[in-house]
């Protein structure tokens, strides 16, 4: 047992990876069901009280003019994002699709907070009881597991054609 561990180390420092594929794909799986758990949450707490999240989406001052589209664009995309990255085929197009998302969501974020006198949450369930500032480190995490997310399923995906 103990030859099995060395010789998976020392495979490990030769690839220059720190973790093994099996980890990088349990890495990956659990920022996956994250991401699926964060935006099917939102999606639906958006669609179960649609009149206010259709109200706070038209008193956004950035996207009040684009309102009436996003109030449906963002909960069908949460919901077709999550089904993605639970597809094994569609699952890389998925974590690019999520970290997409993420990042206009942060964009959004940090643009009101700077330069927006009013500040309307659009955020369904408990993500509206977080503060502005609390929303956009909670945001920055998860691009930042979007981009672990894709090395790491790149990483362990490139193996697996190169065999």
């Amino acid at each position: 047992m103990t030859k099995i561990l060395k010789m998976e180390t020392v495979l490990n420092k030769q690839s220059g990876s720190w973790f093994s594929d099996k980890t990088k794909r349990t890495i990956v799986d659990i920022i996956v069901y994250l991401y699926v758990l964060l935006f099917l949450y939102a999606a639906t707490s958006k669609l179960i009280d649609y009149n206010k999240f259709q109200l706070q989406m038209s008193k956004s001052p950035i996207i009040t003019d684009y309102a009436h589209v996003l109030v449906w664009m963002v909960p069908a995309l949460e919901i077709i994002i999550s089904i993605m990255l639970l597809i094994e085929k569609t699952k890389m197009i998925g974590l690019f699709a999520a970290f997409g998302l993420m990042s206009l969501f942060t964009a959004y974020i940090y643009a009101i907070l700077n330069y927006s006198d009013s500040i309307p949450c659009s955020c369904g369930g408990v993500l509206q009881k977080m503060t502005w500032d609390q929303h956009l480190i909670f945001n920055i995490v998860f691009v930042i597991l979007g981009i672990v997310g894709i090395i790491l399923h790149t990483k362990t995906t490139d193996k697996k054609g190169s065999l």
